[in-house]
């Protein structure tokens, strides 16, 4: 689709038809003979000038986006990781896969942690987005001093959703159905414009949350207990010396245990991920040997961190390629995936010659079995946005073969497993940390999900 630039060269060019087609021809010819009339072949000159200069202008905003602007893929639950066939839609395909796939013995769905719920950028002061985290409905606001707040999404008086068409008034967010207003440090009420008084226990639950990183994030326990540690800031994107450079977002049909537990996968490494990103994410097709000359190689090892970082892991790569099996090292990286907590990783790469980035992946569940994930990107501003608009997507291109293990795999308690799989136990024992006893579980009651 066009981007604003695009649709600004679309406005443009139209302008610049309009004002072809209604000027006048040849001024001489107009003081000569009064009003000028346009020849036939005057006319098609200058409608194919017009044609031109406007294809001219949107070739020229498109090539601008491709060079300068951020790599956006935004992906719907249905568009990856299904095989749609027999004249079936995407959409009927997955929801047969989801449908007749079997779960197996989960895991509770939330883990008690930090969760993006949105990117800063896309919240302005005065502003509020209804987002869908954790099987609720919040608000997400940002107040007239520019902090951000998370709330329930629905008003306890009569259930208004207040984040849709609720208006921000200084630090509160006000019910667009009969103008209650919620503090959002507290949740608090603290106005009803008809009433006298405000009850002591009118409220909203109001979610703690932070800003960092260029991103919103709340905090989710099931007992209701305080954060027990922070998300770490990345100080070049503090201070402006890493910028944004694009994001991915997708929709995974899975538990989100099994979306980190790849870093302590090893062996998939070297079947799913070794065929070369140009053939594509259809696990049908990228064996095929038009691309067998272009190889991954990759190399890691995972390990969890040390108190008082025990809710932190490292996954530490080493990719190389090979051309004709001919190893090209100047297209060697090293990645450092530091996972905090059940939803947040921190891909740090760097590079001699391509510079040095981080990759936020933040993975936040919106319903038991429904995690959405996004991958942004932050570079070093004196690289040309080409260089981490292929990272990007390079790292889209894998991400979403795995997607299509996930949305069509079953979740295995008690794994079949050699020696060589024993990070995968390891990981899960340290996963196992961010359920509490009362960790909400998925159940099956007369043939609908409760959690």
């Amino acid at each position: 689709p066009l981007n604003t630039r695009g649709y600004l060269a679309v406005v443009i060019g139209l302008g610049v038809a309009v004002m072809l087609l209604v000027q006048s021809g040849d001024p001489l010819d107009s003081a000569r003979n009064g009003p000028p009339v346009w020849s036939d072949s005057g006319l098609l000159a200058r409608a194919v000038i017009c044609v031109i200069a406007g294809c001219s202008l949107l070739a020229l905003g498109w090539l601008h986006g491709l060079l300068f602007g951020p790599l956006e893929m935004l992906r719907g639950p249905d568009d990856v990781g299904y095989i749609a066939e027999d004249g079936r839609s995407r959409a009927q395909a997955a929801n047969e896969v989801r449908r007749r796939r079997k779960t197996g013995e989960l895991p509770p769905v939330f883990p008690n942690g930090w969760y993006r719920v949105l990117d800063s950028r896309r919240l302005q002061i005065g502003e509020v987005k209804s987002v869908s985290v954790l099987g609720e409905q919040v608000a997400v606001f940002r107040g007239q001093d520019g902090t951000a707040y998370v709330v329930d999404a629905y008003c306890p008086h009569l259930g208004a959703n207040l984040a849709v068409g609720g208006r921000v008034v200084g630090g509160c967010i006000e019910c667009p159905f009969h103008g209650w207003q919620f503090r959002g440090n507290d949740g608090k009420c603290v106005r009803i414009p008809y009433a006298e008084k405000v009850p002591e226990f009118a409220k909203v639950r109001c979610w703690p949350s932070c800003e960092v990183n260029g991103q919103i994030l709340v905090w989710f326990h099931c007992d209701g207990e305080d954060p027990r540690w922070t998300i770490p800031e990345q100080p070049e994107i503090t201070t402006g010396e890493w910028v944004y450079r694009g994001r991915t977002e997708h929709f995974i049909n899975a538990h989100i245990e099994e979306i980190p537990e790849n870093a302590a996968d090893i062996a998939h490494l070297a079947h799913l991920h070794t065929p070369a990103i140009t053939s594509g994410v259809d696990l049908r097709y990228t064996n095929s040997r038009a691309w067998e000359f272009l190889r991954h190689d990759w190399k890691v090892q995972w390990e969890p961190e040390p108190e008082p970082n025990k809710h932190c892991s490292q996954m530490s790569v080493k990719h190389a390629l090979t051309v004709f099996g001919c190893h090209c090292p100047l297209l060697d990286v090293r990645v450092v995936a530091r996972q905090v907590g059940p939803g947040v990783v921190f891909l740090l790469f760097d590079h001699s010659f391509l510079g040095r980035g981080v990759i936020l992946q933040c993975v936040t569940p919106v319903e038991p079995l429904l995690q959405w994930v996004s991958h942004t990107i932050f570079y070093q501003s004196n690289i040309p946005p080409l260089v981490p608009k292929f990272v990007l997507r390079a790292e889209c291109i894998q991400f979403e073969r795995d997607v299509m293990i996930w949305n069509n795999k079953k979740y295995i308690s008690k794994p079949l497993l050699v020696k060589e799989d024993s990070a995968i136990q390891k990981h899960r024992r340290w996963f196992s940390q961010f359920y509490s006893e009362n960790s909400p579980q998925l159940q099956y009651q007369r043939d609908t999900l409760d959690f």
